[in-house]
């Protein structure tokens, strides 16, 4: 299949977003003490972050571990209870939503875990599994689905994902991990979402598995007509599977774009590192080009910063880069970069 899927991409039509996220932080206190504990700092995991995920479309979310990509889902799905920003999700916002609101609005917003074999409890079936979600939003009067239907929801739900619904009453232990990865995205499934937060899926994975649950996605987007926030540190698979690609460091986004134009055109010099590292298949182009080798180390995310958070490992810094923070801004058409190359303080 052809790069950018997605029903924003194939029809010609920008799709209205369904996920707006505005100046998301994340930040985790630092404790001291064994008894008495007081707070001696932040880890500011995610330190202000803004985009939005239109129907439809998958987002890539790229970046080194550790840069805050999955503290972002996360704080989106309300697993976290983010220290600021706004979470509209169709125009509401999450983070202001009682328990009741939310726990309708999660019916819309589901995630998908990375590592299969932590994600599935090993005391349940994988029948009870796939069907827990039916069964909670039908015990609170959010659904109703009589005990047959809820089986009948859970065979087909094993169908759709690849799987033979006479594995019902098997245990996760007696799947490989490819089988448990489609497992969770039949669970994830099974309220019927809107959006799935796809928390590095397929990176657990064998690369030959790798593609298939790929594949797999891409064809449960078309028939359920899904929109993904797809996370992942791979960039060749964030290029195969999303129609947008945004690039976080430290716990801020720094370019998003087309996936074609942020491949084929980055614009920040942190976009241009990642993408130098990612081998190419032909020996001799890949003799002649020149990797950019990154200044130094990533800054611990407990310390202040001030200015551009890459200034001091930028090879093409400036001196406004010190005391001053790039905004996310629109320097083309679709291609928002956090860059003074690209515009002024």
């Amino acid at each position: 299949m052809a790069e950018g899927n997605g029903t924003a991409a194939r029809d010609g039509r920008v799709a209205s977003a369904l996920l707006e996220v505005s100046g998301l932080k994340m930040h985790f206190p630092v404790e001291e003490g064994a008894l008495f504990h007081r707070v001696v700092g932040q880890i500011r995991a995610v330190d202000g972050v803004d985009f939005d995920i239109r129907k439809g479309e998958t987002l890539g979310l790229v970046g080194e571990s550790g840069c805050g990509k999955s503290t972002t889902a996360r704080a989106i799905a309300q697993l976290y209870v983010p220290t600021a920003g706004r979470i509209l999700f169709e125009g509401r916002d999450l983070c202001r939503m009682d328990k009741g609101a939310l726990l309708s609005a999660r019916r819309s917003l589901q995630m998908i875990f990375q590592d299969p074999y932590a994600s599935l409890n090993p005391r349940m079936t994988v029948g009870d599994i796939v069907s827990e979600p039916l069964e909670i939003y039908s015990r609170r009067g959010l659904m109703r689905l009589s005990r047959a239907e809820i089986r009948t929801n859970t065979e087909s739900l094993l169908d759709a994902v690849g799987l033979s619904r006479h594995f019902v009453n098997r245990y996760p232990h007696e799947f490989s991990g490819g089988q448990k990865q489609r497992v969770g995205i039949a669970r994830a499934l099974a309220l019927n979402p809107k959006l799935i937060l796809a928390d590095e899926p397929v990176s657990a994975l064998d690369v030959s598995i790798q593609a298939q649950i790929l594949n797999l996605m891409r064809d449960l987007q078309e028939k359920f007509g899904l929109t993904y926030l797809f996370i992942a540190h791979d960039l060749a698979v964030i290029r195969h599977i999303s129609n947008r690609v945004a690039v976080m460091y430290l716990g801020v986004i720094v370019e998003i774009a087309s996936s074609g134009v942020l491949y084929d055109s980055p614009m920040h010099p942190y976009t241009r590192a990642l993408l130098s590292a990612v081998p190419i298949p032909d020996p001799v182009v890949e003799r002649s080009r020149k990797r950019i080798i990154l200044e130094g180390d990533v800054p611990s995310p407990d310390k202040e910063r001030s200015g551009c958070y890459f200034h001091d490992r930028c090879a093409q810094r400036k001196e406004c880069c010190a005391g001053n923070v790039p905004r996310l801004t629109e320097v083309e058409p679709g291609h928002k970069v956090a860059c003074f190359l690209y515009f002024n303080p």
